[in-house]
């Protein structure tokens, strides 16, 4: 960057963004009145910096204080610029106690800091912890620390150790002191030095504070005594001084073991007392120091002289006197010297004039003096001079920020409101607290706005003023251009308010410079404005002409004749600017704002010149024939203007210690620093910007009339048009860009959106470097600089200027012109975007302020040829913030060609061993960078578009291949398109990748249901892994959830394999009998077992069989982790168990046994889950218990049961029915109607027993049995139950076998039916109804055989002959046998004779 000028100064003015007010008020009320006459004192300030405020490793580095007096108020500010200091703004209230101008003096001592205020009517000292006490070391390392002021509030300022009411300025103005000058003593005590408005000087001295004591009240007088007053003072003992001995200046000094008091008087003479000795030790006439009018000036009594002192132990006590006489004002530097026997007397140094009137204040230094100035225009005027080298008593310039200008220019295509928010809100130009007194004057309220935000109160002047706009309108309809005069006249009277309140809080009240540091403060009534020291280039544009035109020499070049062309050049620049109209600036801003050529738009603008300002273009021509080598002066401005050599960094940290990296990672991080430090950098961007513009347009007038300029102009006119005036094109460019982003206010983000968007970054791991949160206010907004200069430049540009310097063994200081010059120079070269540095777009980005990159972005993409790609980049990121998917990939993809060339882009890539053979630009797209960020933005769309190219890329890296076609087919598939993540699977080119890919997409698409895409694939080469995947997943994964086996079954079916289709659903029908014991299981199981046999039917009979599955967890699932037994040894594999084969026939049988359970559960939901693991016998048993006869006869007969157990579960049921009548019917009817039941009989109402017993003969009737065992079975069911045997029943038994119904009756005792039975037994064989018992033929002698079965008929004869109540049927049945014997007998013996 171009060179310091240590000759001049720029003006910076730290403005408040802050609207809430941070003074604490404090009121001491000391219980005095008025004074008589209304005394008034003028408004005063001053400040006190630190002693240790210019090393670096100190608590107090870069920390002062200032204040201000108004009236009965003082205000002070603690201020550091290294940390945010807490509760550092108080207000003290003293009311009817008015400041004195200079009446506040601070003192640090070893323990405290000590403030002493001396008002019209009291002296006060306040006692203050040392900011090294309040800290138990110098290492901090907080981020805020608390100010000296924050335990004020504790203080009782009404003690006698705080406050003293002055017993001899109570009354009347004429009692109250003029001036003053206050001191600490080496004892600790506070004394006041205060200049009677009678002559003499009174000295009140205050016993140390932590000591008992008496105030004292001691008088100088002319007459060189001294004496002690107690409470009062009369006023004879004041009554013989003189009113031309009024001290109209005082300051003190403390020499030795003796004070000296200085007193600046009326009568012009300047009067040093001794307070040891109560004497007045010297007196000199200072009109003996002016050269002419001396006379004049005696005549009248002094009204503003003013004194000044400076100590230094090299130069000893310096004193000066600033004597303001009309037009003739000067400064006189004396030194004190000590003669022999104690005789002082003053030598005189120099003697410096001033054509300035009104001077604000000044201050002495080592070798300067500053001085604070009012114009006759009210404009503050700042100037130093050194009062010993300075031969030509020429004043160095000091540039001060110019008051905000009366008329805002307003383009055609732009709005008046717009532009104005943006003039009042920019951060150069007006304070929040100008902006709120306007405000509530322009509403003509009582409101007040000091706790707004700044965007609160952006708002709220807009409503105000548009409120007021509409108040005045009676009109309803209003053309465009009449609406916007109404609105630029109510906007201008709103802004005309503000500049009148700016101005009232610009006015300067004192200078402060800081004797460690050498920093020079403007003290001013609403804000502190700070001096930097000027760059060369900016030094020689701003130079008012008288200075320009006494230029001999300047650091831009070392060669005098190139010299004297460059300040030919600049003022020809000066002319150029003078002669601009505004329009015409207008145009070339507007044309940089939109992008437009500046060489085209400065050849317009010339040639608006050369039509209207012809005399200027002569005059500039004149002066530019004085220029001999015009190219070469150029060359030298373009090279103090450009930044991009200073380029190379080094931030690298250099091994330093703890305690200096706390100290410089605080050093300039305080929110005033920053907001100074990008303020600066601001102000000396629209300078330079200024200058590139009328460099151009000279440039331009240089091709115009380079014949009679250049002697050789072919060579130099082509070096012109070709080299310079694109250089100076670009330069305006730039610092056209750094003003704007200077000028740009950052975004709040939100918390939540802030966390999302910094861990969408961290895929770029960049969030570490360039997304630090700031500790700033969100009612104090930043700028984008500032962002970037709190958060990521702060610190880099510390290490680097750090990064050669014993900082601990030299005790560095910190010298503030140098020092600040060295962090912009830094600073600006990391925002040259020009530079290979990327850390300012990078900062915005990681701070989500996406709006104010892609304006950095537009405003550089045009004419910057560095970091391209890296641009397009972060451009692309912006994009995806806003939601325009599109527009950033078309940004990632210009950025890959880049991504090998700039450093951003090749961080996003790394350079680990892993990726040394990898194309980068392969890296940027796949490794952890781009299409991560996509993908975690949640944008599949683009991550497959990207991701596609770049396959492009990888034609011959499969790994890489491998890696995008998974990221293809995973974002594919996750979108729904299946197709094209089936053909992305094909594609990869690695088979573990191709296979994670296939078991994704199987899985993905059984849970979404989308079975058909998946059998309908082809899988070429990938059959036998589909099916392993499906199997696995089938066999792992809970059966009610997933379909698994029916895909597999739908898979098999699809490519006609109907063997593996059936084997699936039986093991799947087997899977689900065994683990899913419910209704639905049970009926998936059916249709299982179902499918299966419609496989098996579908194969020709000699292959209708299947292997029996696995049973268990017997599984071999793919990728299962080996088994160990407890001592952590690999088991041994299971010995494998004998193969079944399973036909068609058995899985019928399998098929009737689930349907059956099903049959069951359906009945009876209770029994599913008994069912589903019951045999065939046990369903039998389970079905008659639920009354599902039908169903179990079928069982029965597949799996060639006895059906006994049914016949006798039906019985029993109908026995219960019997005699249990018709309760519960519905439960009866419900099993009855599960069952197929025979004809239904119509002819009478039937209940449910009669139905039992028709069915349970309906079976009997359908299911024959060898000797009608059912039959026997049913009747011994109902014999055990005591339940009369049924006539129907009886006779189909006694048609079948009568010998055994005799014997059942028998066994139950049932003598009578037996003796019937009996009875009609040998009817039948007698051929009387033979045919009920199943005999053809009765006896005869041709018949065949008949028998009776004696046994039984033996056993009831006997039993019917024991019991006297049956002797009846005893008898009959007796007669009847004889009878049959008898016959038998006869028939025996026709036989043997038919033989």
């Amino acid at each position: 960057m171009a060179g310091v000028l240590e000759r001049s100064y720029i003006e910076i003015c730290g403005f408040e963004r802050e609207t809430v007010s941070r003074f604490r008020q404090i009121t001491l009320n000391l219980g005095v009145g008025i004074n008589a006459g209304g005394v008034k004192y003028a408004d005063s300030a001053g400040g006190f910096s630190y002693e240790d405020s210019g090393k670096l490793l100190s608590v107090t580095s870069n920390r002062f204080i200032h204040w201000s007096t108004s009236d009965d108020t003082v205000q002070f500010v603690e201020q550091s610029l290294d940390t945010n200091l807490l509760n550092n703004a108080v207000r003290l209230r003293i009311p009817h106690c008015l400041l004195l101008p200079g009446g506040v003096f601070i003192q640090e001592t070893l323990n405290n800091v000590i403030i002493l205020i001396v008002t019209s009517q009291s002296v006060h000292r306040l006692v203050l912890p040392h900011p090294t006490r309040m800290y138990r070391s110098d290492l901090v390392t907080e981020l805020q620390m608390q100010s000296i002021f924050t335990d004020i509030g504790k203080l009782n300022l009404n003690e006698p150790a705080h406050s003293y009411v002055l017993p001899f300025a109570q009354g009347t103005q004429s009692t109250a002191p003029s001036t003053s000058a206050t001191w600490i003593s080496h004892q600790g005590e506070a004394l006041f030095a205060l200049a009677s408005p009678s002559g003499s000087i009174i000295i009140v001295t205050l016993p140390p504070h932590d000591q008992d004591g008496t105030v004292s009240i001691l008088e100088l007088k002319q007459s060189s005594m001294m004496q002690r007053l107690a409470g009062w003072m009369p006023t004879a003992i004041r009554g013989d001084q003189s009113t031309s001995d009024l001290a109209i200046s005082l300051a003190v000094h403390q020499l030795e073991d003796d004070t000296f008091v200085f007193a600046l008087c009326q009568d012009h003479k300047l009067r040093m007392w001794s307070f040891k000795h109560q004497m007045c030790l010297l007196v000199t006439d200072m009109l003996e120091y002016m050269p002419v009018g001396r006379g004049d000036v005696k005549a009248s009594p002094a009204q503003a002289h003013k004194l000044r002192l400076f100590f230094s132990s090299s130069t000893g006590l310096c004193l000066a006197i600033y004597l303001a006489v009309p037009k003739r004002s000067q400064f006189c530097v004396l030194q004190l010297v000590a003669n022999e026997n104690n005789r002082y007397s003053l030598d005189h140094i120099s003697t410096l004039f001033s054509t300035q009137e009104t001077l604000v204040d000044f201050v002495l230094t080592a070798t300067d003096i500053w001085a604070v100035w009012l114009d006759n225009d009210n404009q503050t005027v700042v100037k130093y001079i050194s009062f010993e080298h300075n031969t030509t008593g020429m004043w160095n310039q000091v540039f001060v920020q110019p008051s905000p200008e009366e008329e805002v220019h307003i383009g055609e295509d732009q709005d008046p409101r717009e532009i104005y928010l943006d003039v009042l809100f920019s951060p150069l130009r007006f304070t929040a607290s100008a902006i709120i007194k306007a405000l509530q004057i322009y509403k003509r309220g009582t409101e007040r706005y000091s706790d707004l935000s700044w965007e609160e109160l952006k708002k709220e002047v807009t409503v105000a003023v548009e409120n007021e706009l509409q108040s005045s309108v009676t009109e309803y309809e209003f053309c465009q251009e009449d609406y916007r005069l109404l609105q630029v006249e109510f906007w201008s009277k709103f802004y005309a308010c503000c500049l009148q309140y700016q101005d009232v809080l610009s006015t300067p009240l004192a200078l402060h410079v800081s004797p460690s540091t050498a920093m020079v403060c403007v003290l001013k009534k609403g804000f502190v404005s700070f001096l930097l020291p000027c760059f060369a280039v900016d030094h020689l544009y701003l130079s008012s002409d008288e200075y320009l035109f006494s230029e001999e020499e300047t650091p831009i070049a070392e060669d005098l004749d190139v010299s004297r062309d460059v300040l030919q050049l600049v003022q020809c620049l000066r002319l150029v600017n003078e002669s601009l109209p505004e329009d015409m600036a207008y145009e070339m801003e507007k044309a940089l704002d939109d992008l437009l050529s500046p060489e085209k738009v400065s050849e317009k603008i010339l040639d608006g010149l050369l039509a209207n300002e012809v005399n200027v273009i002569q005059d500039i021509a004149n002066k530019l024939q004085d220029i001999f080598n015009p190219i070469v002066a150029m060359n030298m401005l373009l090279r103090e203007l450009d930044l991009e050599a200073d380029a190379e960094t080094d931030t690298r940290p250099t091994g330093q210690s703890l305690r200096v990296r706390i100290s410089l990672s605080q050093l300039y991080g305080s929110s005033v620093a920053a907001s100074l430090i990008c303020q600066a950098v601001c102000q000396t961007a629209m300078t330079r910007t200024l200058l590139c513009r009328d460099l151009l347009i000279l440039q331009q007038l240089y091709l115009r009339i380079g014949d009679n300029v250049f002697l050789g102009a072919g060579n130099q006119l082509l070096q012109l048009q070709q080299d310079l005036i694109p250089r100076c094109s670009n330069l305006l460019c730039t610092y056209h860009l750094l003003k704007q982003m200077s000028l740009t206010l950052s975004s709040s983000v939100p918390l939540d959106i802030l966390n999302a968007d910094l861990q969408h970054l961290s895929v770029l791991e960049l969030s570490d470097s360039t997304t630090s949160t700031s500790n700033r206010s969100v009612l104090n907004p930043q700028t984008v600089v500032e962002l970037f200069y709190q958060n990521v430049a702060r610190k880099a540009i510390m290490s680097q200027i750090f990064s050669q310097q014993d900082v601990e063994g030299n005790q560095t200081m910190l010298h503030w012109p140098q020092m600040i010059s060295s962090v912009l120079t830094l600073l600006c070269q990391f925002l040259w975007p020009s530079n290979p540095s990327f850390l300012f777009p990078e900062c915005l980005m990681g701070n989500c302020q996406y709006a104010q990159l892609q304006e950095y972005v537009r405003l550089v993409g045009s004419w910057c040829q560095v970091n391209v790609g890296s641009y397009r980049f972060v451009l692309g990121h912006c994009y995806l913030a806003s939601g325009e998917g599109q527009k950033a990939l078309q940004c990632f993809q210009e950025a890959a060609t880049e991504v090998d060339k700039e450093e951003f882009l090749m961080k996003l890539t790394g350079s680990d061993e892993e990726t040394a053979a990898t194309a980068p630009r392969l890296l940027y797209y796949n490794k952890e960078s781009v299409l991560r960020l996509l993908e975690d933005i949640g944008l599949p769309e683009l991550v497959i578009n990207l991701a596609t190219l770049a396959i492009s890329e990888a034609a011959n890296d499969e790994r890489s291949q491998a890696a995008l076609w998974t990221r293809v087919f995973k974002h594919h598939l996750d979108l729904g398109h299946n197709s094209q993540a089936y053909e992305a699977l094909t594609q990869n080119p690695d088979p573990s990748r191709q296979l994670d890919c296939l078991r994704q997409l199987v899985v993905v698409l059984c849970e979404r249901a989308q079975l058909r895409d998946l059998i309908q694939f082809s899988f070429v080469n990938l059959h036998d892994e589909v099916v392993s995947i499906i199997e696995s997943r089938a066999r792992a994964v809970d059966l009610m959830t997933h379909n698994y086996y029916e895909l597999l079954y739908a898979f098999h079916i699809n490519r006609h394999n109907y063997r593996k289709a059936g084997t699936v659903m039986f093991e799947y029908g087997m899977r689900l009998g065994r683990e899913v014991r419910t209704l639905r299981g049970l009926q998936k199981q059916v249709n299982c077992y179902l499918a299966a046999l419609n496989c098996l039917r579908l194969v020709h009979p000699d292959y209708a069989w299947i292997v029996q599955p696995s049973s268990g967890a017997a599984y071999e699932r793919p990728g299962a982790s080996p088994k160990r037994n407890y001592d952590g040894e690999f088991a041994a594999s299971p010995v494998s168990q004998q193969i079944d084969i399973l036909e068609l026939k058995d899985l019928e049988r399998e098929y009737v046994l689930a349907r059956s359970r099903l049959t069951l559960a359906q009945q009876d939901p209770s029994s599913a889950a008994i069912a589903g693991g019951a045999s065939s016998l046990e369903m039998v048993t389970l079905l008659v218990q639920t009354g599902l006869f039908d169903t179990s006869l079928t069982l029965c007969q597949t799996f060639n049961l006895s059906l006994t157990p049914v016949f006798e579960g039906l019985t029993f049921k109908c026995i219960k029915l019997q005699y249990k009548g018709d309760q519960d019917q519905t439960e009866v009817w419900n099993w009855l109607a599960a069952n197929q039941l025979p004809t239904v009989i119509t002819t009478k109402e039937s209940s449910a027993t009669d139905e039992a017993w028709r069915l349970l003969a309906h079976y009997l009737e359908k299911y024959p049995s060898q000797n009608a065992q059912y039959h026997r079975c049913v009747i011994n069911k109902l014999l055990s139950h005591g339940v009369p045997v049924p006539d129907w029943l009886i006779n189909a038994y006694k048609e079948v076998d009568a010998a055994a119904l005799l014997r059942l009756y028998l066994n139950y005792d049932h003598l009578e039916s037996a003796a019937e039975l009996v009875l009609e037994y040998v009817d039948a064989l007698l051929g009387k109804g033979h045919q009920y018992f199943g005999i053809e033929r009765p006896l005869s002698a041709t018949a065949s055989l008949v028998w009776l079965p004696y046994t039984s008929i033996d056993q009831l004869l006997r039993n019917l002959s024991e019991s006297q109540i049956n002797e009846k049927m005893y008898k009959n049945l007796k007669d009847k046998l004889a009878e049959y014997h008898r016959l038998v007998d006869q028939s025996s013996r026709h036989r043997l004779m038919a033989r």
